[in-house]
């Protein structure tokens, strides 16, 4: 590796742990971004980890609830969720399949398990939308597993892209303001890659499976830590044993942030505003 190809290199920021939550009826999860120790990382506003084989934990799902002013991405690793929301849109989540929700001005939906026994495994990541996007018209995107193209970028390395684009693969959800990147990497025994990165983006690898090197130098992560990198054009993915996790990035949108339950917004009076709408049936 070439002096100047070092000083592009992503490095581990910070790296930590989830922490123990609840959401919808009573759904244990983990949550990843949106805890005290990493309340958001723009564009990101929250990261959670849902895994479970006992249905008790997940059985009750998420009944009807509203949002405005950001994005939701659910992608599924293992069950089966039904998604239905108030302008519409029905769809199956199936293992693999991914949710992508632009609430905007206003959306109210639910996703509840189809299943009564089994593992249910995933992932909802928090997406903010500028200030001029916040309004525009809700959009759902469901993207089956098909329809996620598969990456091979090295020896050992496949991932599958669900956002951006990497070795000449690009994932099927159209890009927004904040350009995201989002793919999961499986990494065999003894692996190692170079991801290529928008230098201005935000970035973070999450490992839920086995354990990885992630940065150069390289910081070991075990399963369930998150790693902030530092900017750069590109970050080093490896495995000593095998492991999988998700690598995400998005293009900072720097503007202030008022949020409150499933509202986000950018001032005080606009969340006031969201709780009127919404509780005036306007959404």
């Amino acid at each position: 590796m070439s002096d100047a190809t070092a000083e592009t290199q992503r490095r581990v920021a910070w790296s930590g742990r989830g922490m123990a939550a609840s959401d919808g009826a009573g759904v244990k999860l983990t949550r990843v971004i949106g805890q005290p120790a990493l309340p958001d990382l723009d564009p990101f506003l929250m990261l959670d980890e849902f895994g479970s084989d006992d249905p008790k934990a997940y059985i009750a799902g998420f009944p009807d609830h509203p949002h405005r002013g950001f994005e939701t991405v659910t992608y599924m690793l293992a069950g089966r969720m039904r998604h239905r929301d108030n302008k519409g849109n029905e769809g199956l989540l199936t293992a693999g399949s991914v949710q992508w929700m632009t609430a905007g001005r206003g959306i109210v939906h639910s996703e509840m398990p189809e299943q009564e026994e089994g593992l249910m495994q995933g992932f909802q990541l928090w997406l903010n939308l500028p200030a001029k996007d916040k309004m525009s018209a809700p959009r759902y995107q469901d993207i089956p597993p098909g329809r996620i193209p598969l990456a091979r970028p090295a020896a050992g390395v496949e991932a599958k892209v669900i956002a951006g684009a990497l070795d000449g693969v690009r994932g099927p959800v159209e890009p927004g303001a904040t350009e995201p990147f989002y793919a999961d990497f499986r990494l065999e025994a003894g692996a190692e890659v170079q991801i290529p990165l928008p230098e201005g983006h935000n970035a973070f690898a999450y490992v839920y499976e086995g354990a990885a090197e992630v940065g150069q130098p390289p910081q070991p992560l075990a399963r369930g830590t998150i790693a902030v990198l530092t900017p750069g054009a590109g970050v080093r993915l490896a495995s000593a044993e095998g492991g999988r996790l998700i690598l995400v990035a998005g293009k900072p949108l720097r503007e202030p942030v008022a949020k409150y339950g499933p509202f986000v917004m950018n001032t005080e009076n606009e969340l006031r505003q969201a709780f009127a709408d919404f509780q005036a049936g306007r959404f």
